[in-house]
């Protein structure tokens, strides 16, 4: 940055003093949380350092800067105008560096090989089913929900359910189907997710704990689900304003319960989210080497034995119910659908956006350069995974200012 005083006898701009270069990230860090807290105890507790220690980075900063950025008083710390005046540049600053190492990170491969980790201990190529649904509640168990999401049980029609709730929600819900191929998940292992697409929206959402196969084969989850569904109906909330949503075979049972409110005539819902739908029971469109290599691939012919054999059980797989791709979604709610370009379902989502838009749906459909199902899992340390969400998020708005407008789609069979 430079000013013009008009003083320079070369009629060039005279530039500004730079910044100490002994000035460092943790300094502006420091400064930040506790001009955001406001109290030492609580800052020293989110940068997991001693309180002399923050005490000494903000007085060298202060020292470097050449003036008081914090006013101290035995009862309480205030900003000084100095301090106000660096405070939104500083947050600037550490925002555009996270975001830069962020994608340095991305593109140097450190992202991938830290996801491939986490999905490792679910690539057995055949695992006993309790091992497996141990590793799959691990993997979610490492990623904490958005802490301004409030969390509670309820009971959703005789369903386990959880309820997630963002600070001061829009009038909207979202009933997340969690993911897991009909055979593992929960709504416990879910709140992370589910809590950041909640957050994102700013919409209260509901994960109901669905039956599972081989226990409970079709159409348990089904029945759960519309269970849910038919609870928010009878509690007073307008159809126009919830919102269905899923991850891999969650999205299929989002799209086997719409299709069975088709067939029951129940009204519809206002938006379906679909995030990485696995649609195709028979992984007849699986894609095992894909744009580029998923960590997550589990293979075609484990996912078809487990979901054939568990799930359906003997029931007929041409079923529409099961097989979206057969049914007919004239009349069906707006779509998002979201898929990364290394997925092994990337064929499933072209097909289900084209075979929804054939049927006049309107569809937006949204791609991602990631290499691994279901990437939304990570989006506390992936950038397109918290953007895909931002996106999510954006989306759910959007259809529910145009059910307060009366420009949703309204439809029953």
């Amino acid at each position: 940055m430079t000013v013009d005083t008009g003083e320079n006898t070369a009629g060039g701009p005279t530039p500004l003093p730079k910044a100490p270069d002994a000035i460092e990230l943790r300094h502006l860090r420091a400064f930040v949380t506790v001009a955001e807290e406001l109290n030492f105890g609580r800052a020293a507790t989110r940068l997991y350092v001693s309180q002399p220690a923050l005490s000494r980075q903000i007085r060298s900063l202060e020292r470097l800067v050449g003036c008081d950025l914090l006013r101290r008083t035995t009862h309480r710390v205030e900003l000084t105008l100095a301090g106000e005046a660096l405070l939104d540049r500083a947050r600037q600053i550490l925002g555009d560096v996270d975001e830069a190492v962020a994608v340095t990170r991305a593109v140097g491969g450190e992202l991938v090989a830290r996801i491939a980790k986490y999905w490792e201990p679910l690539n057995d190529p055949d695992p006993e089913l309790q091992v497996w649904r141990d590793a799959y509640e691990d993997l979610h168990a490492r990623f904490p929900p958005p802490p301004e999401v409030r969390i509670r049980p309820i009971n959703a029609g005789g369903v386990s359910t959880l309820l997630l709730t963002p600070d001061q929600p829009v009038d909207a819900t979202i009933l997340f189907l969690h993911g897991g191929g009909y055979i593992l998940g929960s709504a416990f292992g879910y709140r992370a997710l589910a809590g950041a697409l909640a957050a994102a929206a700013n919409t209260r959402t509901l994960i109901p704990d669905f039956r599972l196969a081989p226990e409970h084969p079709f159409p348990a989850a089904v029945d759960d689900a519309l269970s849910a569904y038919r609870w928010l109906l009878d509690t007073g909330t307008a159809p126009d304003r919830i919102i269905l949503a899923g991850d891999s075979i969650g999205a299929h049972l989002t799209m086997s319960t719409l299709i069975r409110l088709r067939e029951q005539e129940l009204p519809l819902p206002g938006a379906v989210v679909s995030l990485c739908p696995g649609i195709d029971l028979h992984c007849g469109s699986h894609t095992e080497n894909g744009p580029e290599a998923d960590p997550a691939q589990v293979t075609a012919e484990q996912f078809q034995r487990r979901i054939i054999g568990d799930y359906l059980a003997g029931h007929r797989d041409d079923d529409p119910v099961v097989a979206p791709l057969r049914a007919d979604l004239t009349g069906c709610p707006p779509m998002l659908i979201q898929v990364g370009t290394g997925d092994t379902h990337l064929t499933d989502a072209h097909e289900l956006a084209d075979h929804a838009r054939a049927h006049g749906v309107e569809v937006r459909l949204e791609l991602y350069p990631v290499a691994t199902h279901v990437f939304h899992i990570f989006w506390s340390f992936l950038p397109e995974a918290a953007d895909a969400l931002e996106h999510a998020g954006a989306f759910i708005r959007e259809q529910v200012e145009r059910a307060g407008t009366g420009t949703a789609a309204r439809s029953t069979a």
